[in-house]
């Protein structure tokens, strides 16, 4: 088989004394719930686009992960996330930025994607489209989690205590991602966060920015980053990946390890999923973990926290 896809849940994790037994089985459940979700489409010959939209609703919809349900607060304690898509074929893109109603964001980026002439919209604009296209909406108070709102107090403390940040890449950053490669040969990607936790009202992250945190074409590769989102930006993270592969003829997996490099040096903490049009899916990254998994050519599901070899389970 050639068909494959991987999901990321976020490199923001908790330190490795502070994740228990029973939360890294959640995580593992979670992880492994969301790719199923993607790989039933693709074994029936679905597209790489309906399979990565799947897996990153189910992530949306799990309180774990940093988007939709369980988004982290701003500073004035509000939800407001983002979320991209992006087909491989054609480049045909959509994303969001800066919505609090609709209860997956992806679907929303999705149908700016396939029912406007734009690419990019956000807040009431955005919303339109998904009432428009008949997406469920939810209350302000359905996507916050006690856990979130804990986060945003010790963050807002600690500002005021003007103290060091030992914040854990849990509470500074956090989001979910897919990409796959369908039975047609065609890549997607899809991206979705709330941001970071006491992010500024009103500011957008590289997941909904075609190129940083979001990309894909069939001649190169597939790509959702998660981490310090101005870095990736500012270094055009995931289009750089897919320049490397065209125009130096690196390898994905050359390419990757080299822009995960380089962004490290200049602070960009983080990670990323990318997948070619051949081979098995990359996930690297330079944190303490990343919320990972992966079900490649040999059919076989594998979720992973941090750096210790996969969890491996039937598909």
């Amino acid at each position: 088989m050639n068909i494959a896809i991987a999901i990321h849940g976020g490199a923001g994790t908790f330190r490795r004394e502070d994740m228990t037994e029973d939360m890294a089985k959640s995580y593992h459940e979670g992880l492994s719930k969301a790719l199923r979700a993607g790989w039933v489409l693709l074994q029936a010959g679905g597209s790489a686009l309906d399979a990565v939209t799947a897996a990153v609703c189910v992530l949306e919809d799990d309180p774990l992960f940093n988007a939709g349900r369980g988004s982290v607060l701003t500073d004035i304690g509000t939800t407001e996330m983002d979320a991209a898509i992006m087909a491989g074929e054609h480049r045909q893109a959509g994303a969001v930025a800066g919505i609090c109603g609709p209860r997956n964001p992806i679907r929303v980026a999705r149908s700016v994607m396939e029912t406007t002439p734009h690419l990019l919209l956000m807040g009431e604009g955005a919303h339109k489209v998904a009432r428009n296209a008949g997406h469920p909406f939810e209350s302000a108070e359905y996507f916050e989690t006690p856990s979130r709102r804990a986060a945003l107090q010790r963050e807002l403390a600690r500002r005021a205590a003007n103290a060091p940040d030992h914040r854990s890449d849990a509470d500074r950053h956090g989001t979910v991602g897919a990409v796959a490669r369908d039975a047609a040969n065609h890549l997607a990607a899809a991206t979705s966060t709330g941001g970071i936790t006491a992010k500024a009202a009103g500011r957008v992250g590289d997941t909904p920015i075609i190129g940083a945190g979001t990309f894909a074409d069939d001649i190169t590769c597939a790509v959702s980053c998660t981490g310090t989102g101005e870095v990736f930006i500012r270094y055009t993270a995931a289009a750089e990946i897919a320049a490397r592969m065209r125009y130096k003829d690196e390898s994905l997996e050359q390419a990757a390890e080299k822009v995960v490099a380089e962004l490290a040096r200049h602070g960009g903490d983080g990670g990323l999923i990318a997948i070619a049009s051949s081979g098995n899916p990359i996930m690297p990254f330079n944190t303490s973990g990343m919320y990972r998994g992966v079900i490649g050519t040999d059919g076989k599901l594998h979720t992973a926290i941090y750096s210790e070899p996969f969890e491996t389970a039937d598909p």
